[in-house]
C-alpha cells in the first residue's frame, strides 16, 4: 500500500517531433528556465537516439522518462523512478485518443496550430502532475 505523501508522480510532459522541436511542455515539479532547456536538450537526444525497438521506459538522473511515438510525435512523461512504467503508458495512450477523438486523428500541424486546446485537454487529464480523469467522454475541449 502506498503512502499519500509516497506516491509516484509526472514531474513533466514533453510532446516532441522527430527533429526534436518541442510542441507541448508542461512541468509539474519546479524547474528554473536554464534547468528546463538542459532537460529537453538531454532528453530529446536521449530518446531520439534509441532504436525503435527498445523498450519506451528510460532512466535519466532520477527519473524513468516513459515515452511513445505516434506517426512524427513523440509523447514522454518524466516520472518517479518508483512509478509503474505501464501505467504511464496508458495515461500516454488515454491522452492521445482523447486528442484523436477532438482532432479527428491528431498530428504535428494540430498540435501547432491549436496548442492551447492541447494544453487544455492535458490541464483536464492531469492535475499536478497526477491523473484526475480517466472517462474519454468527460473531455471535449
Amino acid at each position: 500500500r502506498i503512502r499519500q505523501g509516497q506516491r509516484g508522480m509526472i514531474h513533466f510532459a514533453l510532446l516532441f517531433s522527430r527533429q526534436g522541436k518541442v510542441r507541448l511542455s508542461k512541468y509539474y515539479k519546479p524547474y528554473s528556465q536554464k534547468e528546463r532547456g538542459k532537460m529537453v536538450k538531454e532528453v530529446t537526444s536521449q530518446i531520439l537516439a534509441r532504436p525503435s525497438k527498445l523498450c519506451n521506459v528510460v532512466e535519466h538522473r532520477n527519473l524513468k522518462l516513459v515515452y511513445r511515438r505516434y506517426a512524427s510525435l513523440y509523447f514522454c512523461l518524466a516520472v518517479d523512478d518508483t512509478e509503474n512504467e505501464l501505467i504511464v503508458l496508458e495515461i500516454i495512450q488515454h491522452y492521445v485518443e482523447i486528442l484523436d477523438k477532438y482532432f479527428g486523428n491528431v498530428c504535428e500541424l494540430d498540435l501547432i496550430f491549436n496548442f492551447h486546446k492541447a494544453y487544455y485537454i492535458l490541464d483536464e487529464v492531469l492535475v499536478a502532475g497526477e491523473l484526475q480523469e480517466t472517462s474519454k467522454k468527460t473531455h471535449s475541449a
